[in-house]
C-alpha cells in the first residue's frame, strides 16, 4: 500500500467513526447516544425598567416679605426713665401774647402788612382825629420803600413792631434766614424812624417754641399774636370787618387788622367810634403788656410762730399814660391820652 492509499484509508475510517459507522473490520458498532449539545438558555430579557423622571427642582422664587399688621407692637418692659434736663425750654418772663389780663377796659389794635403807600396814611388822619395810640407790625422791605411814612408813625405817638422783612413763614425757616429777616427790618426801621424794635409779630402766627426763646434771648422781643381776628384778609367788606371787631372785642384784647386793605381802613371809623362809646380806651402792645395783671396769690399760711408770714408785693407796673379813671361801659368815654403824652414802651 502506498503512502496516498494510507491517507485516504485513515481519513475515512476517521469520517465513519464521527459518524458511529462501523469501520472497516470491526464488528456491530456499538450506538452511540450523542450526548445532547447543551442549549444555552438566552437568559430572560430583563424588561427594563421604566426610567423615573428626575423631580424637577422648584422654582427659586424669593420669599414675600410678610405685611407687618398695623397693630400697635407690644408694650416693651417698663425702664426707669431719666428726668428731661431743667433746661431743655428756658423759664423766666412771659414772651408770648395774645390777650392781656388788665384792670379796666383797655385794648390794643395793631395793624400788619405795611406801610401802605395810601392806605396807611389814610389810616393815620383817622387815628390822630381821635388821638388815638395803636401798633404798627411792618414789613421792613415795605418800610425801605416808604421811609416817610414810617417816620410819620413814629412822630404821632404809635409804636412800630417787627413782621419780618418779606412775610416768609418762619417756622419752616433755619436760624440764619430767620435772623437775616429781623435784622435787616430793624436796621430798615432804625434807619427810616430812628427807633428799635421791642415787639414782634410772627407772620400767619406761625414759630415753633425753639425759635420763639431764641428770638427772645437774642433780640429781647415779645411775641405778640391776638385775640380778635376779623379775618379781613378775605376781604369781606368794611362792615362785616367792623362788625367781627366789634363783637369780639373784651377788656384785654389784641385786635387784628390789615392796614393794607382799602376795606378794613373803611372800617376803622365805625370801630374806634363804637368802642369810644362803650368806654373803651385805646393803648400800644407794650402800654397794654404794662399794664398786665397778675392773678391774686393764694392767702398765706400762718408761720410756726402764729405771726402771719411776710407778704411780697407783686412790682407796679410801667407808669403808662392813660385816663387817671376808665368809665365803666355805656357812660361817655373821656378822650383817649394824647399820641405826644403816651410813651412808648
Amino acid at each position: 500500500m502506498n503512502r496516498s492509499s494510507f491517507f485516504r484509508t485513515t481519513l475515512m475510517m476517521l469520517i465513519l467513526s464521527g459518524l458511529g459507522l462501523p469501520s472497516f473490520g470491526q464488528g456491530t458498532p456499538t450506538v452511540r447516544r450523542a450526548l445532547p449539545v447543551p442549549t444555552a438558555t438566552p437568559a430572560p430579557k430583563a424588561t427594563p425598567s421604566p426610567k423615573r423622571a428626575a423631580p424637577k427642582a422648584a422654582p427659586k422664587t424669593t420669599p414675600k416679605p410678610k405685611a407687618r399688621p398695623h397693630a400697635t407692637p407690644p408694650a416693651a418692659s417698663p425702664k426707669k426713665m431719666t428726668p428731661p434736663a431743667a433746661h431743655t425750654l428756658p423759664t423766666g418772663p412771659r414772651i408770648t401774647y395774645t390777650a392781656v389780663h388788665v384792670d379796666g377796659p383797655y385794648v390794643a389794635l395793631t395793624f400788619d402788612d405795611g406801610p401802605h403807600k395810601t392806605n396807611t396814611p389814610r389810616l393815620l388822619d383817622m387815628l390822630k382825629e381821635r388821638k388815638i395810640p395803636v401798633t404798627f407790625f411792618v414789613l421792613g422791605e415795605l418800610v425801605k420803600t416808604y421811609p416817610e411814612i414810617a417816620r410819620r408813625i413814629v412822630a404821632e405817638g404809635h409804636e412800630i413792631g417787627s413782621h419780618t422783612w418779606a412775610h416768609p413763614n418762619l417756622a419752616k425757616m433755619g436760624d440764619a434766614q430767620v435772623r437775616s429777616q429781623l435784622d435787616r427790618t430793624q436796621a430798615a426801621v432804625k434807619e427810616a424812624a430812628g427807633v428799635d424794635i421791642t415787639v414782634f409779630r410772627p407772620p400767619y402766627g406761625s414759630l415753633t417754641d425753639r425759635q420763639r426763646h431764641w428770638i427772645h434771648n437774642d433780640y429781647g422781643y415779645k411775641v405778640i399774636l391776638w385775640d380778635v381776628d376779623p379775618l379781613d384778609w378775605r376781604r369781606p367788606g368794611a362792615d362785616v370787618v367792623a362788625s367781627r371787631i366789634l363783637d369780639h372785642t373784651r377788656p384785654g384784647s389784641i385786635i387784628l387788622v390789615h392796614d393794607i386793605h382799602p376795606g378794613s381802613v373803611d372800617a376803622m371809623p365805625k370801630v374806634l367810634d363804637t368802642l369810644l362809646a362803650r368806654g373803651y380806651h385805646f393803648v400800644t402792645v407794650s402800654q397794654l403788656i404794662a399794664m398786665e395783671k397778675f392773678a391774686p396769690a393764694p392767702s398765706p399760711s400762718p408761720s410756726p410762730g402764729g405771726a402771719p408770714a411776710p407778704t411780697v408785693a407783686p412790682p407796679a407796673p410801667a407808669p403808662v399814660a392813660t385816663p387817671a379813671s376808665a368809665p365803666s361801659p355805656g357812660e361817655p368815654a373821656s378822650p383817649a391820652p394824647s399820641p405826644a403824652a403816651s410813651p412808648i414802651l
